[in-house]
């Protein structure tokens, strides 16, 4: 009596994972235009016709990785931590966690980029990714009001703008390291050189913020 055969058992979660970790290699080495669903099958060991089935289309997949990605780097800013902290080192440790999660993601970078392009097309469609930096803004805005609170933070500052000299004081660093090295003959990619680049990064922001802005003295009484 020939035996029965055994039973397929199916794991949706690990076959998803397995198509979103290739489809982020297949996105950051090619771009959206270039990537190809069959070689995201071949590289995640699953069949065509299951990741139309899990993700509907190669647009839609995109979108997953950027998501994906995007909650990565929130979940390393760690909101609620950073929260409880008093301001000046919960201020320091955004700024180091968003700088650190930048360099050991290169593919955040790269696919930034390419979403950029496309004018955030794909990303302008997510149903959760933008609610995220909702959380991102609070955590900023309640560490500000504490440190002015307790007179170490300077006043008047809106916390978009903080934001986006922190991102963007690493964002171009990392995005733009190899034509830069080149231009500066620095190796901009060499660990010292990266560490030094955090430092400065973290000095830049907490200088800025706790030293008095010319609206906070103008109505001083002179000494």
């Amino acid at each position: 009596m020939a035996s029965p055969t055994p039973k397929v058992v199916r794991n949706p979660e690990a076959s998803r994972a397995r198509i979103l970790d290739a489809a982020r290699i297949e996105f950051v080495t090619h771009g959206l235009s270039g990537g190809r669903v069959d070689r995201i099958a071949r590289q995640s060991g699953v069949n065509k016709n299951l990741i139309y089935h899990y993700f509907g289309s190669k647009d839609a997949l995109y979108l997953a990785v950027l998501e994906r990605i995007y909650a990565d780097l929130r979940a390393r800013q760690q909101d609620q931590d950073l929260r409880e902290l008093p301001p000046v080192e919960g201020m320091n440790r955004l700024v180091s966690n968003t700088f650190d999660h930048f360099v050991a993601t290169p593919d955040l970078i790269r696919l930034m980029s390419i979403e950029n392009i496309h004018y955030a097309e794909h990303l302008k469609s997510s149903g959760s990714t933008k609610a995220l930096y909702g959380g991102l803004l609070d955590t900023i805005r309640i560490l500000l009001k504490r440190g002015q609170e307790e007179g170490v933070f300077r006043g008047n500052v809106d916390a978009v703008d903080l934001y986006l000299s922190i991102s963007g004081l690493a964002y171009f660093f990392l995005s733009n390291q190899h034509t830069l090295s080149w231009l500066l003959d620095r190796d901009l990619a060499a660990r010292r050189r990266v560490l030094r680049r955090r430092q400065h990064v973290v000095e830049m922001v907490l200088s800025y913020l706790t030293q008095a802005s010319p609206a906070d003295t103008a109505g001083a009484d002179p000494q």
